[in-house]
């Protein structure tokens, strides 16, 4: 029985963290060719519109070699899998050996292909991506950094520790909310998008505020967003055009805003 609570439309569990994405401790699984792994329940800042917020402190992360052997024989046996998110919370407060070691233990298996270091450091302890991390990040030619970035000013922090990801080769991605009162005019969207080209940081996906309780006041109304990103994309090439979408409990991908 799932422990989330119904508050409204919206859920403290919405994808089943904690109960059926669980597949073992501190490795959660909700589509067929990649897996999240809880490296860490702590973040460089605690956002407001966080989608883990009811359940960090509530879920394993992977602390010990065992653990670490769990997860890694999950993937082993699950040959479908070729993509690697190390999450949490923040991976990047781990230290540089840990990283390390987790990075090796999964780019070490030939089915995975993609490696993804989910962070917020480059926005919020930009000093954290070191070009030592960078380099060592870099020798497995198998990771990718996805950044979360809400709007312009972030992104021009954001961009001297991109940097030094993008030119030891490792390709960087923003991940964006869409959130009320903070990025939800076409304008501020559009200089958001622009200010991570320019950071040579891939817009990646601009997301509706996931249905977490608590969450209801940044959620930007679906025909406001749909404005948003028609704006966005009469106005800027592919290149920098993120894609809009919801991530709906149950479906089977990330759902493009046009088809709600």
């Amino acid at each position: 029985m799932s422990v989330a609570k119904t508050v409204g439309a919206f859920v403290e569990d919405p994808f089943g963290e904690l109960t059926a994405a669980q597949k073992a401790p501190g490795l959660k699984q909700r589509f067929p060719d990649r897996v999240l792994i809880m490296t860490t329940d702590r973040c460089f800042e605690r956002c407001a519109h966080c989608t883990r917020r009811w359940i960090l402190g509530r879920t394993p992360t992977v602390e010990t070699p065992e653990d670490l052997a769990r997860c890694v024989a999950y993937v082993r046996r699950h040959p479908k899998v070729r993509d690697v998110l190390l999450s949490g919370g923040d991976v990047l407060m781990l230290p540089d050996a840990r990283v390390a070691e987790l990075v090796d233990a999964f780019a070490a298996l030939p089915q995975v292909e993609v490696i993804r270091i989910c962070t917020r450091a480059p926005v919020s302890r930009p000093s954290r991506v070191t070009d030592r991390l960078a380099r060592m990040l870099a020798k497995s030619g198998k990771v990718w950094a996805n950044v979360h970035i809400n709007t312009a000013a972030e992104a021009v922090v954001a961009r001297a520790a991109a940097a030094r990801l993008v030119t030891r080769g490792i390709p960087v991605s923003s991940q964006t909310v869409l959130l009320k009162g903070v990025n939800d005019t076409p304008r501020k969207m559009l200089a958001l998008l622009r200010a991570l080209s320019a950071a040579r940081i891939r817009p990646y996906y601009v997301f509706q505020c996931d249905p977490v309780a608590g969450l209801e006041r940044f959620r930007v109304p679906l025909a406001r967003a749909k404005e948003i990103e028609r704006y966005c994309a009469e106005r800027i090439g592919g290149l920098a055009l993120p894609r809009f979408v919801a991530d709906i409990p149950g479906a089977p991908r990330k759902v493009p805003l046009d088809l709600l």
